[in-house]
C-alpha cells in the first residue's frame, strides 16, 4: 500500500514539473537538460502542459470506442457460432461414419449368411444380400 501511495505522489509530482522550465546546459561539448539552472551557459526552455482535447473530440473518441466494442464483440460471436458449426459438422460426419460401418456389417453379414444358406434359403440370403449393397451404395456412395 506505501509503495502504491508513493508511485502516486511521484506521478503528481512529476505532471506538475513538466509544466515548468527546463533549462538546456552545454559544457563542454556535451548538451544536457536540468531542472534547475547549470552555469552561464544555461538556456531556459519553457514546457507548456499539455491542452485538454477539445469536447468534441472526446466525444468523437467516445464514439469510436463504443464502435469498436460491438465491432469486437460481432466478432467474437461469429467465431462462437463457427465454433459452435463447427462441432455440429464433426458430430454430423461421425453419425454417418457409423451409419456407413454398420449398413458395411450388415452387408458382410449377409454375404456370409448367403454362402452358408442350403439350397432352399440360398436365394432369399442372396435377396437380403443384394439389398444391404444397394442401401449400402445409397446411403454411403464411396
Amino acid at each position: 500500500m506505501r509503495k502504491h501511495v508513493s508511485m502516486a505522489i511521484f506521478c503528481l509530482a512529476s505532471s506538475a514539473a513538466s509544466a515548468g522550465t527546463i533549462y538546456k546546459c552545454t559544457e563542454g561539448g556535451r548538451i544536457s537538460y536540468h531542472d534547475q539552472p547549470c552555469g552561464s551557459g544555461a538556456v531556459a526552455l519553457k514546457v507548456q502542459a499539455a491542452q485538454e482535447p477539445a469536447p468534441d473530440a472526446l466525444a468523437r473518441l467516445a464514439r469510436e470506442r463504443a464502435l469498436l466494442q460491438e465491432i469486437e464483440e460481432a466478432r467474437a460471436a461469429r467465431e462462437e457460432q463457427a465454433a459452435r458449426e463447427g462441432v455440429r459438422a464433426q458430430r454430423a460426419a461421425a453419425a454417418v461414419r457409423r451409419r456407413c460401418d454398420k449398413l458395411r456389417l450388415q452387408h458382410k453379414w449377409a454375404i456370409e449368411d448367403a454362402r452358408r444358406a442350403g439350397r432352399d434359403d440360398a436365394e432369399r440370403a442372396g435377396t437380403k444380400a443384394r439389398r444391404q449393397a444397394e442401401a449400402l451404395a445409397v446411403e454411403c456412395p464411396a
